[in-house]
């Protein structure tokens, strides 16, 4: 009677899981290439890295199966199931952080330092360009009460310069910041505030938002509100408050330093 030879399980769920994530990544790779091509259709390059990210969430439950396989079975593609969870992990790491960050903040698109009567955006035809035709209006009474419990360290900064002084600081902040400036008026005339009108870009997906910055005069010096719209979604996961804490910053630096 002859012997049939001892045959070793193995799972396919473990080289599937490698394969699924090298393939999430190379789309990830290329969605980030493409969306942070200011030419690229920024809806395109969205919808591709959202195609990444699934990938990489099937290479997660194939990893998973795998790992069952392995456990109870003795099967092997142990290590082909860890290199793909590995992999899986470094596109889905990102995207997990902000989720988990975003579900402990309201949804908000649109954040200021003014609360009640927040910066208005330009209505010129250079700035209606920049924006691609778009104008933000103001999301609310609801939603700023939002912000205000949200993000009550969001708040003007006053500085004892007068406003010429302090428009110029604004601007360098905003070229420091890398904004894109469309409009720079200086305090005076009818009104009397100073304007820049700027479009920022995010720095991983390099995306659009814009933000208006107004200097206003004061007796005793000049008060600097700014306000950050995001273009895309009704979810900035933080991104604006973050954006104007640190303009805000940069220019309180920038005022320290001409003292």
């Amino acid at each position: 009677m002859r012997r049939l030879p001892f045959e070793e399980p193995i799972t396919r769920a473990g080289p599937y899981a490698r394969m699924m994530a090298m393939l999430s990544l190379l789309a990830t790779l290329f969605a980030l290439i493409l969306v942070r091509d200011p030419r690229a259709d920024s809806g395109a390059a969205l919808t591709a890295l959202g195609g990444g990210l699934a990938l990489a969430l099937v290479a997660v439950g194939l990893a998973l199966i795998a790992f069952v396989r392995v456990w109870r079975e003795g099967a092997r593609g142990l290590g082909a199931a860890l290199a793909g969870l590995f992999v899986a992990s470094l596109v889905l790491g990102y995207p997990a952080y902000a989720a988990l960050r975003g579900l402990r903040l309201p949804a908000l698109s649109d954040v200021t330092t003014d609360i009640d009567n927040p910066p208005a955006f330009s209505r010129s035809k250079a700035a209606f360009a920049a924006r691609d035709g778009r104008y933000p209006v103001d999301p609310g009474a609801a939603a700023r009460a939002e912000q205000r419990a949200a993000y009550p360290q969001i708040a003007p900064l006053t500085l004892d310069l007068d406003a010429d002084e302090a428009f110029e600081l604004a601007r360098k902040a905003a070229v420091n910041r890398r904004w894109q400036i469309v409009e720079a008026i200086r305090p005076g005339g009818r009104i009397g505030n100073g304007r820049i009108e700027a479009v920022a870009r995010g720095l991983v997906l390099n995306l659009a938002d814009d933000v208006t910055v107004r200097v206003r005069p004061r007796a005793d010096g000049a008060r600097i509100d700014v306000r950050s719209a995001s273009r895309l979604g009704g979810r900035d996961f933080g991104a604006n408050a973050d954006r104007i804490r640190a303009f805000l910053d940069e220019v309180a630096n920038l005022a320290i330093a001409v003292k």
